[in-house]
């Protein structure tokens, strides 16, 4: 009854599962092989020390430490008898199995897992920060000479000299085929036996030799006593970046010419790739749909409204989202930027316009070869062929040639359904409704990519601690296909809690993860969004005690959804429709809507909640999944002498379920959170409308256009040069039908 190579399995007397803790059932040595890390994530490019909490080792032990059971990477046992491990130079992101040997590689009876993180994502100070990055990348050009200096924390590396390395990053062999491969390589030491003092200036000469021709790659920081590239050491990284300042005196005599040249190349390479732009997502029409439709795009880090709008890439832009999931065939990326009031920004006319990827920035699983190598794909394809086309020189319209802004012609907006405060449901197709049942329940399932959400409901509490006859959504499960299965709950002490397959997450470290089947945000203040690979998103937030659910659906889920918040298809009539099919009226009685939802529970077999608890497993697992004998309170009462009715009347107005809340919990606090959970529904409503397109209209030649909104009502005049008389429409309108008005004009 040993976890040595059992962790995650139940066993036949005891468990080395995550639950076991909670629930007192571990094996005896679960702690001392199923491990515990800190830090627990770290950039994929490896080299981060990482201490093992829970087991203590014998300093004469010979540790390795092994990864994915192929990656060895050395260990070591410090004086204080806690064993460490350097995580390794990975090529892809999200959770990955390690493992540990105490006996220099003959077993590994040990294990946990690592995770690996997006090297943009990671926080400034595990990288060594290029001071004045945009100097280090324009070296060599017009006005750029002179010394570059880098610094790091010093206290990071065990050392008291080190060594800075170049090292360069390539694609080699066929482009999409199976040979295409991805490479990080050491190419030389920049500098050796330097003081440790966390700073290092220097005047860059051209690389020697054939490596001046990599002009993409990364600095690494090592202790001085490890050889020269030797992988998996102890390590500070720099931010990847373009290597101006290493290039040949080819660039340095002529950086615009040796750019041109570089930049022609890649255009005659992109001819010959097949074209990625016909199968990536459509950009949302408005800033509003952008940044309500949440499970398909995502705030873009290099332009974010929230962090001040600091532009670089793309002037004139308030913010920028991606498409979170990369195209089926070619894993490309999807880019879209708004402007001040609101509008698409497009590169037809303005640099400052999104632009799309060849790699998703992000990376796309299952990670490993090109073209989903996360960020450094992407660097390759989309960002050093930009400096050579539009930074380092003029010659900008052969990369918005083979990276034209998307229109949004052909988006379509998500449907929301939402859930919350004790519970109101509003669906997909907008009616709205009650159910107080106590139970466990599907709220959507869909037999298109087997999604389920499923949702628990447990008893309110009175301000006073007694029991309220009507109850509130703490636990919300999901799953779509075989993917990882997430949990959001509220813990016994009222903290928002994220499980991964039962086991806690902690978000101390990354607020982002890739996992499997599925992307997992967390904001500052713990709003959850899961971004399943469908383009399906589920939106989480705590409010007053109970949760506020939001599912975001494709079109492509028309007419392929059951549940509580019913049948997803324009039609409101069936809403109230049984597992068996049958449906009741959408005018049913509070009673008969009691049954539709009761129809609704979960069974133990299909459930995906995690039951680590005593009063979980009581009430939830060994009790009824939806409780028979729990009748709410359908009719509030509202009487003129209570108190409390003055104050609600002022609280909610005239919003219905705002008074049922407070009436039923005797709280103005729950009735508050309601209130503004439902107007938070009719706002994302509201921004997800459908919005008609008529796409980018060019100026004539010998002409200019004033106006750049291609949307719906909206008016491009156009103006000829002097001398130039127009023939044709001199403004033209888009229409409802998705058409511009009137004629074509030229000068």
């Amino acid at each position: 009854d040993s976890c040595s190579h059992q962790c995650g399995e139940l066993l036949s007397t005891c468990s080395c599962q995550v639950t076991c803790q909670s629930l007192r059932t571990c094996c005896p040595d679960y702690k001392e092989f199923c491990l515990h890390i800190s830090p627990h994530s770290g950039s994929l490019m490896g080299g981060k020390d990482f201490e093992i909490e829970n087991t203590a080792f014998n300093t004469s032990s010979r540790l390795k430490c092994r990864f994915k059971q192929k990656i060895e990477t050395s260990g070591y046992v410090a004086k204080d008898g806690k064993a460490h491990c350097i995580s390794p130079l990975l090529y892809e992101t999200g959770f990955v199995p390690f493992e540990v040997s105490a006996d220099d590689g003959l077993t590994f009876p040990y294990s946990g897992t690592w995770l690996s993180v997006h090297h943009s994502k990671v926080s400034d100070g595990e990288k060594s920060v290029l001071v004045n990055a945009t100097k280090w990348e324009y070296y060599g050009t017009p006005n750029t000479e002179g010394n570059l200096s880098l610094t790091w924390k010093h206290e990071v590396l065990p050392a008291t000299h080190i060594n800075i390395e170049v090292w360069g990053y390539e694609e080699i062999g066929k482009s999409y085929s199976d040979n295409w491969l991805a490479i990080w390589k050491y190419l030389y030491t920049l500098a050796r036996e330097a003081p440790n003092t966390g700073t290092f200036s220097f005047t860059p000469v051209p690389a020697k030799g054939n490596y001046s021709t990599l002009d993409f790659g990364i600095l690494r920081i090592t202790p001085s006593n490890y050889s020269d590239g030797q992988s998996n050491v102890p390590s500070v990284w720099s931010s990847e970046h373009a290597l101006a300042w290493h290039l040949g005196e080819d660039f340095r005599n002529d950086p615009s010419a040796w750019a041109t040249a570089k930049c022609l190349e890649w255009d005659r390479k992109e001819e010959k790739l097949p074209n990625f732009l016909e199968e990536i997502i459509d950009c949302p029409c408005t800033l509003a749909q952008a940044r309500a439709d949440t499970g398909r795009f995502h705030t873009d880090y290099g332009c974010d409204i929230e962090k001040g709008s600091v532009c670089t890439y793309h002037p004139g832009a308030v913010h920028c989202v991606r498409a979170i999931q990369a195209s089926p065939q070619y894993a490309a990326g999807q880019q879209c930027c708004y402007d001040a009031t609101g509008t698409q920004i497009l590169t037809q006319d303005s640099t400052g316009g999104s632009t799309p990827d060849r790699g998703h920035d992000w990376g796309s699983p299952p990670f490993m070869k090109p073209p989903r190598i996360p960020g450094f794909s992407h660097w390759l394809y989309d960002v050093i062929s930009f400096y050579y086309c539009c930074l380092w020189s003029d010659n900008c319209q052969f990369y918005m040639k083979h990276r034209p802004s998307s229109d949004c012609r052909k988006y379509r907006p998500p449907r929301a359904a939402s859930a919350f405060g004790d519970p109101h449901f509003v669906t997909f197709d907008g009616l709205n409704f009650t159910f107080k049942g106590h139970g466990e329940y599907t709220f959507v399932e869909s037999d298109l990519t087997f999604l389920r959400v499923q949702g628990r409901t447990q008893q309110a509490r009175f301000p006073n601690g007694s029991e309220a006859q009507v109850t509130g959504l703490s636990a919300v499960a999901m799953q779509e296909n075989n993917s990882d299965v997430i949990e959001v709950r509220y813990s016994e002490d009222l903290n928002i809690e994220v499980l991964l397959n039962q086991m806690v997450v902690n978000f101390s470290e990354q607020s982002w993860m890739d996992l499997k089947g599925l992307f997992l945000h967390s904001t500052v203040d713990q709003t959850i969004t899961v971004m399943f690979s469908s383009g399906a998103g589920v939106e989480i937030r705590g409010s007053g005690g109970f949760l506020m659910l939001t599912v975001l659906l494709p079109e492509k889920f028309m007419n392929h959804t059951q549940g509580l918040f019913g049948v997803m298809n324009g039609n409101i009539e069936d809403e109230y429709t049984f597992k068996n099919k049958t449906t009741v009226s959408v005018h049913a009685n509070p009673q008969q809507l009691f049954e539709f939802g009761a129809d609704w529970a979960v069974e133990n077999g299909t459930s995906l909640f995690t039951y680590d608890t005593e009063f979980l497993l009581n009430n939830f697992f060994f009790g009824e999944k939806h409780k028979s004998s729990f009748l709410p309170v359908f009719f509030p009462y509202e009487d003129p002498a209570d108190p409390l009715v003055k104050d609600m009347i002022l609280l909610c107005d005239s919003d219905p379920f705002c008074r049922f809340d407070v009436l039923t919990t005797r709280s103005l606090q729950v009735g508050n959170s309601t209130k503004l959970s439902h107007q938070n529904h009719k706002w994302l409503v509201e921004n997800l409308k459908s919005v008609i397109s008529c796409g980018w209209l060019d100026h004539p030649a010998n002409g200019r256009k004033e106006g750049t909104n291609y949307l719906s009502g909206s008016a491009i005049h156009f103006i000829c040069n002097q001398g130039y008389e127009l023939t044709g429409s001199k403004e033209r309108i888009c229409q409802e039908t998705g058409a511009w008005s009137g004629e074509t004009p030229s000068c």
